[in-house]
């Protein structure tokens, strides 16, 4: 058995940078090694946990069950002893390194666009990547590091992960200028004349919030066209006389003049929380991007 003493955490920094780069040479590079040097540590690392851990493939290199099973471990453990080293205040102006966010193609526009002019103001050194909205894997993303906050609607997110409440958004019916419809309200009936577009990020389902309500009431609509992101829906309504269902926020900033139609119909609201890796949630800097997020958006 391993003595406890003898256990070097460069080894298992060396162990977290080959997991996650799965390649000797990107994990050199990350951890600004050379090549032939990670790999003494890869055979310092077989020899302690008495496992090959990583085989070569054809592409790059492959983690045993043996590597599986200690991967998040040993994260959780390089995360709580840099936190023991780390500075216990958090200063935004002289932060350096980057935030990364997932968010969908809603939330990037309604939140994520408004918090980093927020970063450039007050942290101006940070870089920022925004990732699109996956249907699958967000959590294991944000175990591995790969991801600091995911912004998303409430039943999206995993409910056994910290997260707070950023806001709540209405659903509001529009068409362009132009449509034909002069009226302030549509009924029901009027309503479902017309072509729809939605938004579906997966390109999958022609079916959305709006369409539980009216299938309570009788009514179906019909859906023409379904796109994954808001910037082809506002293309599209622009070109022709459809009439779309979108969250208020989207609207704001756009140049797109549209008109609102009132319908009566009682959609529930979209509720954005942002969720994290309970690992981070002690974590400084986290604290103060989590503080930064809340304050932009209640006040977009």
């Amino acid at each position: 058995m391993t003595n406890i003493r003898s256990i070097d955490l460069n080894l298992l920094s060396a162990f977290d940078a080959l997991y996650d780069e799965r390649s000797v040479t990107r994990a050199a590079e990350r951890l600004s090694l050379t090549q032939p040097t990670v790999s003494g540590m890869l055979l310092r690392l077989r020899q302690m946990f008495s496992d090959q851990l990583f085989v070569r493939s054809s592409h790059g290199i492959v983690a045993t069950p043996r590597a599986e099973a200690i991967a998040g471990p040993i994260k959780e453990l390089l995360e709580r002893a840099h936190l023991l080293v780390s500075a216990t205040t958090f200063s935004p102006m002289k932060a350096e390194g980057t935030i990364k966010l997932m968010a969908s193609d809603y939330i990037q526009h309604a939140v994520v666009a408004p918090l980093i002019g927020a970063l450039r103001r007050h942290a101006p050194k940070l870089k920022v990547l925004v990732a699109p909205r996956q249907e699958l894997g967000a959590t294991e993303r944000m175990a591995r590091s790969e991801i600091d906050l995911y912004i998303s609607s409430r039943d999206v997110s995993d409910p056994d992960l910290p997260s707070i409440p950023l806001y709540l958004d209405r659903f509001v019916c529009v068409a362009r200028k132009r449509h034909p419809f002069n009226g302030r309200r549509l009924s029901l009936r009027e309503l479902c004349k017309f072509d729809h577009l939605l938004v579906h990020p997966t390109g999958r389902s022609l079916w959305g919030p709006a369409d539980e309500v009216l299938a309570a009431s009788g009514h179906k609509r019909r859906v023409a066209v379904a796109v994954p992101t808001f910037h082809m829906l506002f293309e599209l309504l622009a070109a022709d006389d459809f009439v779309a269902f979108v969250p208020e926020r989207v609207l704001r900033g756009r140049r797109i003049e549209v008109k609102k139609f009132e319908t009566g119909l009682d959609i529930p609201p979209i509720e954005v929380v942002a969720s994290w890796h309970p690992r981070v949630s002690d974590d400084a800097r986290h604290v103060w991007l989590r503080q930064t997020l809340a304050a932009v958006a209640q006040q977009s």
